[in-house]
Protein backbone atom coordinates (compact mmCIF):
# COMPACT_ATOMS: atom_id res chain seq x y z
CA UNK A 1 0.00 0.00 0.00
CA UNK A 2 0.96 3.58 -0.89
CA UNK A 3 2.23 5.39 1.98
CA UNK A 4 2.09 9.56 1.33
CA UNK A 5 3.89 12.02 3.65
CA UNK A 6 3.06 15.52 3.14
CA UNK A 7 6.12 18.40 3.99
CA UNK A 8 6.15 22.25 2.98
CA UNK A 9 3.77 23.94 5.51
CA UNK A 10 4.02 26.52 7.81
CA UNK A 11 3.20 29.78 8.50
CA UNK A 12 3.19 32.95 5.89
CA UNK A 13 1.83 36.07 5.70
CA UNK A 14 -1.14 37.02 3.31
CA UNK A 15 -0.29 37.66 -0.16
CA UNK A 16 2.57 35.55 0.10
CA UNK A 17 3.64 32.00 -1.41
CA UNK A 18 3.68 28.57 -0.04
CA UNK A 19 4.85 25.33 -1.87
CA UNK A 20 3.99 21.69 -0.62
CA UNK A 21 5.16 18.49 -1.41
CA UNK A 22 3.87 14.58 -0.88
CA UNK A 23 6.57 11.86 -1.12
CA UNK A 24 5.10 8.35 -1.82
CA UNK A 25 7.01 4.97 -1.05
CA UNK A 26 6.36 3.06 -3.75
CA UNK A 27 7.75 2.88 -7.34
CA UNK A 28 3.92 2.41 -8.65
CA UNK A 29 3.26 5.82 -7.59
CA UNK A 30 2.42 6.48 -11.80
CA UNK A 31 -0.12 4.40 -11.28
CA UNK A 32 -2.41 7.09 -8.92
CA UNK A 33 -4.12 10.08 -9.79
CA UNK A 34 -3.17 12.35 -6.66
CA UNK A 35 -5.23 14.77 -5.08
CA UNK A 36 -5.14 17.53 -2.42
CA UNK A 37 -7.35 18.25 0.37
CA UNK A 38 -7.55 20.70 3.43
CA UNK A 39 -9.63 20.90 6.52
CA UNK A 40 -9.76 24.00 8.84
CA UNK A 41 -10.96 23.78 12.90
CA UNK A 42 -14.66 23.20 13.00
CA UNK A 43 -14.84 22.86 9.14
CA UNK A 44 -15.27 19.67 6.59
CA UNK A 45 -12.47 18.53 4.58
CA UNK A 46 -12.68 20.36 1.25
CA UNK A 47 -11.12 18.88 -2.31
CA UNK A 48 -8.78 21.58 -3.21
CA UNK A 49 -6.99 20.40 -6.20
CA UNK A 50 -6.18 17.37 -8.14
CA UNK A 51 -3.76 15.65 -10.96
CA UNK A 52 -4.54 12.53 -12.84
CA UNK A 53 -1.27 9.90 -13.71
CA UNK A 54 0.16 11.49 -16.39
CA UNK A 55 -0.35 15.45 -15.18
CA UNK A 56 -2.72 15.56 -18.51
CA UNK A 57 -5.27 16.78 -16.84
CA UNK A 58 -5.68 18.74 -13.27
CA UNK A 59 -8.97 20.31 -11.59
CA UNK A 60 -8.91 22.89 -8.89
CA UNK A 61 -11.67 24.28 -6.43
CA UNK A 62 -13.15 27.56 -7.14
CA UNK A 63 -12.01 29.06 -4.41
CA UNK A 64 -8.37 28.51 -5.27
CA UNK A 65 -8.40 28.64 -9.07
CA UNK A 66 -6.09 31.06 -10.44
CA UNK A 67 -3.62 30.90 -7.23
CA UNK A 68 -2.68 27.36 -6.81
CA UNK A 69 -1.05 24.78 -9.41
CA UNK A 70 -0.81 21.40 -8.85
CA UNK A 71 1.92 19.18 -10.52
CA UNK A 72 4.09 15.98 -10.14
CA UNK A 73 7.52 15.01 -10.89
CA UNK A 74 6.52 10.47 -11.02
CA UNK A 75 10.32 9.90 -11.45
CA UNK A 76 10.69 11.41 -7.90
CA UNK A 77 7.42 9.89 -6.51
CA UNK A 78 6.37 12.87 -5.66
CA UNK A 79 3.33 15.83 -5.98
CA UNK A 80 3.26 19.14 -5.57
CA UNK A 81 0.48 21.85 -4.54
CA UNK A 82 2.49 25.73 -5.33
CA UNK A 83 0.20 28.02 -3.39
CA UNK A 84 0.26 31.84 -4.38
CA UNK A 85 -1.45 34.69 -3.34
CA UNK A 86 -2.27 33.06 0.01
CA UNK A 87 -5.34 34.21 2.18
CA UNK A 88 -6.30 33.82 5.50
CA UNK A 89 -8.87 31.91 4.51
CA UNK A 90 -6.53 29.30 3.50
CA UNK A 91 -5.46 28.00 6.57
CA UNK A 92 -5.85 24.24 7.27
CA UNK A 93 -3.73 21.00 7.47
CA UNK A 94 -3.53 19.62 4.46
CA UNK A 95 -3.38 16.54 3.15
CA UNK A 96 -2.30 14.67 0.00
CA UNK A 97 -4.34 11.84 -1.14
CA UNK A 98 -3.65 8.65 -3.78
CA UNK A 99 -6.49 7.17 -5.95
CA UNK A 100 -7.51 5.49 -8.79
CA UNK A 101 -10.05 8.51 -11.05
CA UNK A 102 -8.69 11.96 -11.04
CA UNK A 103 -12.46 13.42 -10.71
CA UNK A 104 -13.85 10.99 -8.38
CA UNK A 105 -13.40 12.32 -4.52
CA UNK A 106 -14.77 9.17 -3.55
CA UNK A 107 -11.33 7.43 -5.45
CA UNK A 108 -8.87 8.91 -3.29
CA UNK A 109 -8.59 5.97 -0.40
CA UNK A 110 -4.79 6.72 0.70
CA UNK A 111 -4.01 9.90 2.83
CA UNK A 112 -1.01 11.40 3.82
CA UNK A 113 -0.69 12.44 7.96
CA UNK A 114 -0.81 16.23 6.80
CA UNK A 115 0.74 19.22 7.23
CA UNK A 116 -0.30 22.58 9.00
CA UNK A 117 -0.66 26.25 6.83
CA UNK A 118 -1.54 29.34 8.75
CA UNK A 119 -1.91 32.75 6.88
CA UNK A 120 -1.56 35.43 8.68
CA UNK A 121 -3.25 39.01 8.20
Amino acid sequence: QVQLVESGGGLVQAGGSLRLSCAASERTFSNYAMGWFRQAPGKEREFVAAISRSSANTFYADSVKGRFTVSRDNAQSTVYLQMNSLKTEDTAVYYCAAGSAVILISSYRHWGQGTQVTVSS
